[in-house]
């Protein structure tokens, strides 16, 4: 039987994880576009030597979210107090001491950077952005949390910061397409503001929402819906450029990746969203089955030739060499 002392400590050590967020390590499969459009450009990237990397990468990435993490949990605790949910979280709860998540912060944060630097100067500068950026929207004056617009662009730009981690961590001499990049931004836009918006509805108490989050003092429920149509149609029409500049066989992805926004946009609009926590969408089994056929579909489309297509819109072949070929 563990002694009370033993159990004492771990009951006390147990809120620093719970602030480090592992439950949200799964975002960092955002880097996994990155880590294709490297594949797609230079196959030869797929060796062993390139797992280890991208291993180190993603440590290296988890690591620093983390520390965006238990920053975002220590300065935020006074406005999570009113939020029906998170005022349950461990630092609202009084069970963390400041001093000792600030140094949490630091040393996850520094743990992540040397592993990035280990990698290549590319992937430690946007390893530090995506850093940089989780001061920028948590720590006053700045805090970019609390403005209107701006608080969902700034959570969101971490998508490209993500896609960039997966590309230099394979690639270190080009940078990745600007018109995907841009999408990909607009892509976690969308998201965020449809989970603003189910927060929004969530809550139900203008006062209530304003001390939760300032920008919602801005917001209303026709705003966001605006918002979200704006990142949807803009992320679609950069999505476009990069098809025709360099792939047009995923303009056959273009039905399953609208499907995948109809559906994302249906649980926002529920009654206490699901998308208010996404490391919980697991549990929508259909959401889940179908973003896994959506990734699927978009991976074999990337490395596969349908020359009829390139006839059919009067496009000059990409020289990339596919993995499958599919016609004459």
């Amino acid at each position: 039987m563990p002694s009370l002392r033993t159990v004492n400590r771990s009951q006390s050590f147990w809120p620093y994880v719970q602030i480090a967020r592992m439950d949200h390590w799964f975002k960092n499969s955002f880097m996994l576009l990155g880590v294709l459009l490297a594949l797609f450009y230079e196959p030869t990237l797929f060796t062993r030597a390139g797992g280890l990397r991208l291993s180190l990468a993603i440590l290296a990435t988890c690591l620093i979210a983390s520390s965006n993490y238990v920053l975002n949990e220590l300065i935020d605790a006074p406005h999570d107090r009113f939020h029906p949910v998170k005022k349950h979280r461990p630092v609202p709860l009084g069970l963390v001491q400041p001093t000792f998540a600030v140094l949490e912060w630091l040393l996850l944060g520094a743990s992540g950077l040397t592993v990035a630097f280990l990698l290549n100067p590319y992937f430690a500068a946007s390893g530090f952005a995506l850093w940089g950026m989780g001061v920028a929207y948590n720590v006053p004056p700045l805090r970019t949390k609390e403005l209107p617009y701006l608080d969902v662009l700034s959570e969101s730009v971490n998508n490209p910061l993500r896609l960039f981690l997966g590309w230099f961590a394979l690639v270190a001499d080009k940078l990745p397409p600007l018109s995907l990049t841009l999408a990909y931004w607009m892509v976690g836009a969308f998201f965020m503001a449809t989970k603003r918006f189910a927060e929004y509805r969530h809550i139900g108490d203008l006062a209530v929402a304003i001390h939760y989050r300032k920008s919602f003092g801005y917001y209303t429920e026709e705003r966001l819906l605006v918002s979200m149509f704006f990142y949807a149609i803009t992320c679609a029409l950069l999505t476009g450029v990069f098809i025709v500049r360099y792939h047009i066989e995923l303009i056959l992805f273009v039905p399953v990746a609208a499907g995948f926004f109809a559906y994302y946009l249906h649980l926002g609009l529920q009654d206490d969203s699901p998308v208010q926590n996404p490391e919980k969408l697991y549990k929508q089994r259909g959401f889940l089955l179908y973003m896994t056929l959506t990734v699927i579909v978009f991976v074999l489309l990337m490395f596969t030739n349908i020359p009829v297509l390139y006839d059919l819109f009067n496009i000059r072949p990409s020289p990339i060499t596919p993995l499958w070929r599919l016609g004459s």
